[in-house]
């Protein structure tokens, strides 16, 4: 029997997630397989930093290869995966409408794992190619662009169909990493494939594609997570909302122009990196205006929910800040090549996609599983995994970035370089390791939660409403 205190939980499992609970659930399974894999080939790169020797004898699995492969299962196959699961709830719910095009989506969902799987296996047999980001072998980019568009279809029907005609940012943000995701990956291929440009513009292509997957399409599908989630669950209205379409727009229009900072010094015209250095100073606008928004909300109490956004949001507004510093002439003179580019890579793609990510995952799959997650126990010890391994690989690998630049500006040999910093490293792996552990344990927990039988769910929701989100105090 349903009591009155479960009137408001009931009402958090609406149509709209019923419909689209198939779809939206193989994406986020399989992106949390994805991110698994990725972990995987992220210990044994970390392993290969300090120990060149493991697994040398095999050509599948040298340290190259693995790089790209690890970078390609994690951009694709995990957050793309997850992040357009997160764009298109987002965009279903707060457009009111009913899941339409339900198979579609899961249709495109199953050709782009099959595009990824090629990527991963075409990338370890040594087709990749040398552009980062973009590593993917060319015979599977047609697939994955085709695959990405039935996989928005959904998202598209939504906001036409929307049943407000004011939008709210968090619909802005999905619906701009659906759209903008086709525009810039077509032009790469145009530009460095089809028809690919001379010299260095092929560097400056590049180096424009890298910095668009991370600010036009993963970083808008989390920060439209975070203007959903935050209000939702604290309760309190989003102080100055009205300059969250300038932060927006700051965001779109300019901070894709930061890519080509990576190659200050290097053999490209210097206005270019100069531009990209000047964009990034301009793009900590859209940084201070989210902040804006924001701040004050995270009085967490011990949603698990709010301590993984609170996390990634802070790694979100450290990224921005660390890209303006970074690329300065004077301070890349010291960590430009150095692991200080991986540390930086590790904040941005780990904390500030990943850990919001999370966040949103926690949120969604219990209203589209109709249960609340079924251990705590499990929670708190991701939580504590993926936090604790995050951190300690971030400043590890600082550190030993900072350590081998210093060491490049002097006359010190590559073996005495490699020995400063090899504690360092051996602390990263440490810490891959554990984010391993916890990538196991969150993929283990969401496959528990689906697999629980239906008559079941419903009961276990009833019973324990104040349950639906979880705890991690």
């Amino acid at each position: 029997m349903i009591t009155t205190s479960t009137t408001a939980v009931a009402a958090e499992i609406s149509d709209i997630d019923v419909s689209a609970r198939r779809p939206l659930l193989y994406l986020i399974g399989s992106g949390l397989l994805w991110l698994v894999v990725s972990g995987i080939f992220a210990v044994i790169n970390a392993v290969q930093l300090h120990t060149p020797e493991f697994l040398a004898h095999c050509s599948l699995l040298t340290y190259g290869r693995v790089h790209a492969a690890q970078e390609t299962a994690f951009l694709y196959g995990w957050a793309g995966n997850a992040g357009v699961a997160i764009a298109l709830w987002l965009l279903s719910r707060l457009g009111l409408t009913i899941f339409r095009g339900a198979v579609v989506a899961t249709l495109g969902g199953v050709f782009w794992n099959i595009g990824v799987l090629l990527a991963v296996a075409g990338i370890l047999i040594g087709d990749a190619t040398s552009f980062p980001g973009l590593e993917l072998p060319t015979y599977t980019h047609w697939l994955l662009l085709v695959s990405f568009g039935f996989m928005a279809v959904p998202g598209v029907l939504a906001w036409s169909g929307r049943k407000h005609e004011t939008a709210f940012a968090a619909q802005w943000y999905a619906l701009a990493a659906l759209f903008l995701f086709p525009w810039f990956f077509s032009i790469a291929e145009v530009s460095l494939f089809l028809a690919p440009g001379r010299g260095t513009a092929q560097s400056v292509i590049a180096a424009w594609y890298a910095q668009n997957v991370y600010s036009l399409w993963l970083a808008p599908i989390a920060l439209g997570a975070l203007y959903y989630l935050l209000p939702k669950i604290s309760a309190k209205p989003l102080p100055h909302y009205e300059f969250a379409s300038l932060g927006f727009w700051t965001l779109i229009a300019v901070a894709c122009w930061t890519g080509p900072r990576v190659l200050v010094n290097g053999p490209v015209p210097a206005w270019i990196p100069t531009l990209s250095i000047a964009a990034a100073a301009v793009v900590l606008m859209h940084f201070w205006i989210v902040w804006l928004n924001v701040r004050g909300v995270f009085a967490t109490g011990g949603s698990v929910v709010l301590k993984f956004a609170a996390f990634g949001f802070a790694s979100y507004l450290l990224v921005g800040i660390a890209d303006a510093v970074f690329s300065l002439r004077s301070v890349a003179r010291v960590t430009q090549f150095t692991y200080m580019q991986d540390a930086l890579t590790a904040l941005a793609l780990i904390g500030s996609i990943t850990l919001i990510f999370f966040a949103a995952i926690y949120y969604i799959a219990p209203r589209l599983c109709g249960r609340a997650w079924p251990s705590s126990a499990l929670v708190r010890a991701h939580f504590a995994a993926a936090i604790i391994g995050f951190v300690v690989l971030v400043v590890a690998l600082a550190v030993a970035g900072w350590v081998q630049g210093q060491a490049l500006n002097s006359t010190a040999s590559f073996a005495d370089i490699a020995a400063r910093t090899r504690p360092w490293l051996l602390v990263a792996t440490a810490a891959q390791a554990l984010l391993l552990i916890g990538n196991l344990l969150v993929t283990f927990h969401f496959l528990k939660i689906v697999a629980c039988p239906r008559e079941e769910a419903a009961a276990l929701t009833f019973r324990t409403p104040v349950a639906m989100e979880a705890s991690a105090s």
